[in-house]
């Protein structure tokens, strides 16, 4: 005979007087005036379970005995409940189960949390995640976890893509990301590096005739987690042959679409907003901006082009800008909220932060004594300003002004509450990404996305110009809410055009044949144009789940310091194992 007949969220009124075998952990046990009322929970549901001490005494004393989480094993007769007692939260609360055997299959010692509400304390519920995973909602994120990826298979498969499993173990190469390594041990001194992407490989099954190409894979950077990435991350992968950035915009909405649809019951429109770069920046100071709220940024350079005020005519002389938002209505901020939107300016490159407060007709400020009665009645036709506004400035370079300001933006509207519908989704794609970025710190030019990444056609001349700040990329970011769930581009797939790029970024001929001969040399067998986007299934569960903790949709994730309290790793290891991989430990001293 079977565990059960069905599960504990199955039953319905229509199943009164059947008697089903259910199993499952005890959720809660009441005794009232000696009737014993358990809770029965699977990963189905939830089914209440009555012991009668008047039909079967010594049955009635064992469930009394019963404890959280015990598992069971019952049989009994599907009754209506009481009139008044029906359960309405529950999909089985208009029924319950008259038990007539119990058998405990297992004994659950004293939980080290409970299991029906949230707890804070992160380390505990990680260091008992398989505990942790019994929660109704850690339940449900992995079953949104499951459609999505079940949704994804499906709809790659009628679009006509192939699933292909590219190697975990692969080759270290300099793709932006420090990597994970992982030492050979029949060719002591070499290293597999843990695959940062499949982006290399995926473009190999474009050059083999595989034209399109999808995964559902892991990746790994050895990086300091965040708030919204792990060292190890799931990844939709997709690329396709003779694709244009059109092609892979409708594909991308077409999957988002039945995502949603399937996994949250939702239509969302098919077509998103685009956005260039520059414009993203311009306006909102970040490249993937949350546009639910109308704050933005300002130009007012032209302005205080001629200004007594240092700060802003310095910025300008050195050829920086003058960039302001205003907060309206929040006149009211604090000495506090004032201070931490400063540490945030600080934090971001800013030596400071300006602000002007309107109360009560006048401008409350320290700077407001440098602005002459032209420079306020521009900024106030400007900036639309009115009383009970805080303006906020930024003056600098445009990087720097662009990305404090769009911090500042954020944190703003969290404090003034002004996403006000938390249903709202605004999805968008960010064009038009630069190709390249100089680091000051490595003094040297560096891609934006990775070095595999393809100039904008017309901007090639700018390229042979050595104007690099000036190449954009066919790239693009989907983002959502303000959160990158995805970023992709077209690639190169000349062999000239792929080297320049490398020597660009420092990589001479040498080092190419070394680190990308594979690459080059099947880019002179007639490999086809193509491209494809990564859509991140962590980052996009988070929004799906509405949880802002990343671990809330992995089922066995690392902690915040990188670490599986689970396992207790990384651990150490014998002494047998390095030595059969030629490792010898160092202490740092």
């Amino acid at each position: 005979m079977s565990y059960r007949t069905c599960t504990c969220g199955a039953l319905r009124a229509t199943h009164l007087d059947s008697r089903p075998i259910l199993c499952g952990w005890v959720d809660s046990r009441r005794d009232h005036g000696g009737v014993i009322f358990v809770d029965l929970r699977d990963s189905e549901g939830v089914t209440q379970i009555v012991f009668r001490p008047e039909e079967n005494h010594a049955l009635a004393k064992l469930a009394h005995s019963l404890r959280s989480e015990d598992v069971i094993r019952i049989s009994g007769r599907v009754a209506r409940r009481l009139s008044g007692t029906e359960n309405t939260r529950l999909a089985t609360g208009e029924i319950e189960v008259v038990g007539s055997t119990l058998e405990i299959l297992n004994r659950a010692e004293v939980l080290p949390f409970p299991l029906n509400s949230e707890i804070s304390n992160e380390d505990l519920r990680l260091s008992h995640r398989y505990l942790d995973l019994r929660r109704p909602s850690m339940v449900r994120n992995l079953r949104l976890r499951h459609r999505l990826q079940q949704t994804t298979r499906a709809y790659m498969d009628e679009q006509g893509f192939l699933e292909v499993e590219t190697p975990i173990l692969g080759k270290s190469t300099p793709e932006g990301a420090r990597e994970f390594l992982v030492p050979s041990r029949t060719y002591p001194g070499h290293f597999y590096a843990l695959a940062q992407s499949p982006q290399q490989y995926k473009q190999l099954l474009m050059a083999g005739g595989i034209e399109k190409y999808f995964q559902i894979a892991k990746c790994f950077r050895d990086e300091d987690p965040r708030a919204d990435r792990l060292m190890e991350l799931t990844q939709v992968d997709i690329e396709a042959s003779f694709f244009k950035s059109e092609d892979i915009f409708v594909l991308i909405e077409g999957l988002i679409g039945r995502i949603f649809q399937d996994t949250l019951g939702l239509r969302i429109p098919t077509q998103f907003p685009r956005l260039t770069y520059q414009e993203a920046m311009e306006r909102f100071g970040s490249d993937k901006p949350d546009t639910r709220f109308e704050v933005e940024l300002i130009g007012i350079g032209e302005i205080f082009r001629s200004t007594e005020f240092k700060v802003f005519r310095g910025a300008l002389d050195n050829g920086g800008c003058v960039k302001a938002i205003n907060a309206k209505g929040f006149a009211h901020i604090t000495t506090g909220q004032i201070e931490e939107l400063t540490q945030i300016a600080r934090q971001y490159g800013a030596k400071g932060l300006a602000f002007i407060k309107v109360e009560n007709g006048e401008w409350k400020s320290p700077i407001v004594k440098f602005f002459t009665a032209e420079e306020k009645k521009a900024l106030t036709a400007r900036l639309n300003i009115e009383e009970g506004d805080l303006i906020l400035f930024g003056a600098d370079k445009w990087a720097i002004v662009c990305e404090v300001l769009g911090r500042i933006r954020v944190r703003v509207a969290e404090l003034l509450k002004l996403v006000t519908d938390a249903t709202r989704l605004d999805f968008l794609w960010v064009v038009d990404f630069p190709l390249l970025a100089f680091s000051e710190e490595a003094g040297k030019w560096g891609a934006v996305h990775h070095p595999f990444t393809r100039p904008k056609t017309e901007d090639l001349p700018l390229l042979d110009a050595g104007k690099f700040d000036q190449v954009r990329a066919e790239a693009y970011d989907l983002v959502l809410n303000g959160v990158e769930i995805g970023g992709g581009s077209i690639r190169i797939h000349e062999q000239e055009l792929q080297a320049r790029i490398f020597e660009t970024l420092g990589i001479g001929p040498e080092k190419q044949s070394l680190l990308f001969g594979h690459l080059l040399r099947a880019f002179q067998f007639g490999t086809p144009p193509h491209g494809g986007i990564a859509l991140g299934v962590d980052r996009l569960m988070m929004l799906l789940c509405g949880t802002a903790n990343i671990r809330d949709v992995i089922a066995f994730p690392k902690s915040s310091r990188g670490q599986d309290l689970l396992f207790f790793s990384p651990s150490e290891v014998e002494a047998h194992q390095l030595r059969e991989l030629s490792i010898q430990l160092t202490r740092k001293s």
